[in-house]
């Protein structure tokens, strides 16, 4: 978890899920990059990668759900904004983050039910744009599935090509562009509907 969680009322929780259980690969940095634009544009993020993504198969009707599965929902229940980042792996989103995304069905009673109203930044990250592009597609369709909010830019990251510094920053000055712009529209629409819902 990156942040603290919400600061003040007024102030977006921008949540990101993605990654993979490798640390440092691609689709955690760019995630990693998008959330810490967020804390610059005045966001409160939390991160969920790596190892917090191992969790077990997502069984329904279960009677008890790991304490990392609960953490990730606690803040789902609280994020204004989302940001979802996959590796491409076979033409779709990794299993891991499908995992950790069907988890969500136990927020199938909640007033604001999965990730409704909120808007969702996609990020693809794949050797290749083939693959990028149809993961990215998935990723834009779970999201319609959890009655969120796509953003008009969703970012496709092709890593058979240099894309991070041994620092982590992004060697392309057009996908930084594409990071601030996303990540822009996620915390300006988390802001909109913090003040449509009169907090």
């Amino acid at each position: 978890m990156t942040g603290a969680g919400r600061q003040a009322p007024s102030t977006p929780l921008i949540v990101g899920i993605g990654g993979t259980l490798r640390a440092n690969s691609s689709s955690e940095r760019a995630l990693r990059r998008c959330l810490s634009l967020a804390e610059t544009a005045g966001a409160a993020t939390a991160l969920f990668t790596g190892a917090d993504l191992r969790m077990p198969l997502y069984e329904p009707g279960s009677p008890s759900v790991s304490p990392a599965c609960e953490k990730m929902i606690t803040m789902l229940r609280a994020a204004d904004g989302i940001i979802l980042a996959s590796p491409g792996y076979h033409g779709s989103i990794s299993g891991t983050l499908k995992n950790a995304l069907d988890y969500t069905e136990e927020m199938r009673g909640d007033a604001r039910v999965y990730f409704d109203g909120r808007a969702v930044g996609c990020i693809a990250s794949a050797a290749g744009w083939q693959a990028a592009a149809a993961t990215l597609s998935a990723l834009r369709s779970i999201t319609h599935a959890l009655r969120g909010w796509p953003t008009p830019l969703g970012i496709m990251v092709n890593s058979s090509e240099p894309v991070f510094d041994t620092e982590g920053a992004t060697i392309s000055p057009a996908l930084e562009e594409n990071f601030a712009l996303m990540t822009q529209q996620v915390v300006a629409f988390a802001r909109q509907t913090i003040l449509a819902q009169g907090i």
